[in-house]
């Protein structure tokens, strides 16, 4: 991959990550990536400076942005480093963020608020020349950035099915996989699909079916009941989300799972945020896993590793192939 470069701040965790995936490209693409440092200063008043020792100019540029960084100081930080790299004529610059901050704010869900997904993108775009990303809260998302710029949405479910399918096979029998609200139906969906297309190629074939749990509010708009829509009684049962973040919502559908019969929890989520309930969390379920987009240490939880997805994208972004094999 001549001319290319992976560039990323070795004091977080976008370092670990990019050297996996230079790893991924050389052993399975038996192709170099170069690996630079970025160095991010920060001064007394907290304003930043990014800094590459490394000459960019004329190369192609992939940032691997770290996830678990402040979302405000995330958001400043690719600004200052755009300006950087563009500043420094590099040929081409692309963003590799495995956790877009502020995906969650994707709509006015009231009057005099910001959509912030939208003004994250306005001000990041200029200049770019693709984002590579994974799991969105939304995928309508990709609809705020200009057509002239791709944004790949990478799925992490088919890393997700194969490391069940590696790791806790016995449990997949009469597996029933759970949307802990509406909203979640359609990731539900797509890794139903997923499982099913595995099952295929086993001499044993699982049985596998789909429930989803439904949220009635009161006036104030607050959660007054769960409603369970499906049948897990003497089943285990898998809820998929795409964020622990409060984990709330998936410790009520757990409860709720529990008392409709079901034997084995577990749970996935792309993107653990976990700014509480972890512990409570891994204490309900019986098996709790995220991917390394964002969390990386372990515990009782399970931490599926994604880098080889994100390496696939961008060697094949960077040779020119499809990246869309990537969403089959």
């Amino acid at each position: 991959m001549e001319n290319s470069i992976l560039l990323a701040d070795r004091n977080s965790k976008a370092w670990k990550f990019a050297k996996k995936i230079k790893k991924y490209i050389q052993q399975e693409k038996k192709d170099y990536i170069d690996l630079c440092e970025l160095e991010m200063r920060e001064f007394r008043n907290k304003e930043l400076l990014p800094y590459s020792p490394q000459n960019l100019r004329k190369k192609d540029v992939y940032l691997i942005q770290s996830s678990d960084k402040d979302p405000n100081k995330w958001w400043a930080e690719l600004l200052l480093i755009k300006d950087m790299a563009l500043s420094a004529s590099v040929e081409n610059l692309t963003f590799v963020l495995p956790n877009m901050a502020y995906s969650r704010q994707d709509r006015k869900h009231k009057s005099r608020v910001p959509i912030s997904a939208r003004a994250v993108a306005n001000s990041i775009s200029p200049g770019l020349k693709r984002i590579i990303t994974s799991d969105l809260h939304a995928s309508q998302i990709q609809g705020f950035y200009p057509a002239n710029l791709p944004v790949d949405n990478l799925y992490s479910f088919p890393e997700a099915v194969k490391y069940l399918r590696k790791n806790h096979f016995k449990d997949l029998e009469n597996l029933v996989i759970v949307a802990p609200d509406t909203g979640g139906v359609g990731r539900v969906k797509s890794f139903f699909r997923r499982m099913n297309t595995a099952n295929k190629e086993d001499s044993k074939k699982h049985n596998y079916s789909m429930a989803n749990i439904l949220k009635i509010r009161n006036e104030n708009n607050e959660v007054e009941d769960m409603k369970l829509i499906g049948n897990v009684d003497n089943k285990n049962v898998l809820v998929v989300d795409d964020i622990y973040d409060s984990c709330g919502t998936i410790m009520e559908a757990g409860k709720l799972l529990r008392e409709n019969g079901a034997k084995k929890l577990l749970a996935y989520a792309a993107h653990g945020i976990f700014t509480k309930g972890r512990k409570d969390l891994t204490n309900f379920f019986d098996i709790v896993m995220t991917s390394n987009t964002h969390y990386s240490r372990k515990d009782k939880l399970e931490v599926i590793d994604v880098s080889p997805l994100f390496a696939e994208a961008i060697y094949r972004a960077q040779k020119g192939e499809s990246i869309s094999k990537l969403f089959e």
